[in-house]
């Protein structure tokens, strides 16, 4: 059943709103793959809070077109049959949340993705950012790492005292 003209104004005007708030739009080709399995795929991108949507591109190019930041993405990848993941929080996740589904179902495939300052990255940079770890765990290394040297500073310090105390106290027995 197609869209009557009110229902494709407000499919255009949440998109814009989804591009207007995700840090990265990743955007895939899903040919042949079931609705089975694109349901499964939303349930777990949800997981990282990553929106996933089938829209007709030529709706997402107007959703675009209507917001002053990314009217001029390049649009002539956005062919054929297409499946656009969004997330406000996390730049890497849309990418990893279809990277990890595509592990198990080769019909997904990488087309490029959009910033939010309006570039479109490549299918291989976007392969390059699913590989990245997690915000979270990038986080939590930069953490480890600036506790590290403290760390160790406690680590030498505390280390000899012990063994000079104890070495102490066997003499003055």
């Amino acid at each position: 059943m197609p869209l009557t003209r009110d229902k494709k104004q407000e499919v255009v005007t949440d998109t814009a709103n989804l591009l207007k708030q995700s840090k990265m739009t990743v955007v895939a080709s899903y040919k042949g793959t079931a609705v089975k399995d694109m349901q499964t795929l939303r349930k777990q991108a949800k997981g990282s809070n990553t929106t996933v949507k089938v829209i007709k591109n030529r709706l997402v190019i107007q959703a675009l077109k209507s917001l002053e930041n990314l009217k001029d993405v390049d649009v002539s990848q956005l062919e054929g049959m297409l499946t656009y993941a969004f997330n406000a929080e996390d730049e890497v996740a849309p990418a990893q949340s279809l990277a990890e589904f595509a592990k198990n179902r080769p019909t997904l495939s990488f087309i490029g993705a959009i910033t939010p300052d309006g570039k479109w990255l490549n299918a291989a940079e976007v392969t390059t950012l699913s590989e990245l770890p997690s915000k979270p765990i990038l986080i939590a290394s930069i953490v480890s790492l600036l506790g590290s040297p403290i760390n160790s500073v406690v680590n030498a310090i505390g280390s000899p005292l012990p063994k000079i105390l104890s070495g102490l106290q066997t003499k003055t027995s």
